[in-house]
Order: C-alpha cells, then structure tokens, then sequence
C-alpha cells in the first residue's frame, strides 16, 4: 500500500483530513501515531468550522514541524527553514487546488467544489513526500 492509500485508508477508518496525513507519516519522522492523532483532531474541517484552512495541508505542514524542527527550546534555530517549507507546501497545494480554504475547497458559499477531501488528502501527501522527502 502506498502513502496515498495508506492515507484514505485512514480517513476511511474516520481520521479527519489532518489526522490521516499526519499519521501516515508516523514511522519516517520517528512520532508515535497516538500522538499525531492527538496532535491533529482539532484541525477536521477547516480547524473546526470549515473557514479555515484545510486539515489535508494542516497535517502536511505539521509534518514539516516534526521533521524539521531542532527542538532546542532555549534557543531554537530551524523556524526560518520550518516556515519555507511550510509556505512551499501551502503554495503547492494552492496552484494544484486554486485555495488553501477548506470552505472555499467544498464550496461552502459558492456551491461549486474544487477538491474533494480525499483529493486534498492525497494532494497533501504528495506535496508532503516531495517538499519534506519523505
């Protein structure tokens, strides 16, 4: 099974979008699934409310967090770097999806849907594989 599969097998087990992408990369940046899964429930539909931004890319960019962060918490040194993958994930999704809006991307106010979530899911893995390599 690949990332992408693995990943809508989770959502299909009812892990929201950030949680079936964060927690298909549980064993390559060395975080416990439980604690991903924690970590992700409250960003499910757009951080709660399907206006924000969509779980799918949150998931992604909490990867870049976990791989990419030195931890030193008396003098952190890697946010510039973490921030750069996180904008270069973000844009990624966004020229593939035309928003990084979880409502904007199901239509909420438009009535015309511009990714499904297990699009967004999968999206978010690829872009997540490729920017972090993973």
């Amino acid at each position: 099974m690949n990332k992408k599969e693995l990943a809508i097998s989770l959502h299909d087990k009812k892990y929201n979008c950030c949680q079936a992408v964060a927690c298909t990369f549980a064993d390559e940046i060395g975080v416990d699934k439980e604690t991903l899964f924690k970590a992700g429930e409250a960003f499910g539909l757009g951080m709660g409310c399907m206006g924000g931004t969509c779980g799918a890319i949150a998931g992604a960019v909490m990867l870049a967090g976990f791989k990419n962060s030195d931890g030193n918490l008396d003098s952190p040194a890697t946010k510039a770097d973490t921030y750069k993958l996180s904008r270069e994930i973000l844009k990624s999704f966004e020229e593939k999806n035309g928003s990084t809006i979880c409502g904007e991307l199901k239509g909420i106010n438009t009535g015309k849907v511009l990714r499904s979530c297990p699009d967004c899911i999968m999206d978010a893995v690829e872009i997540a594989e490729r920017v972090l390599e993973l």
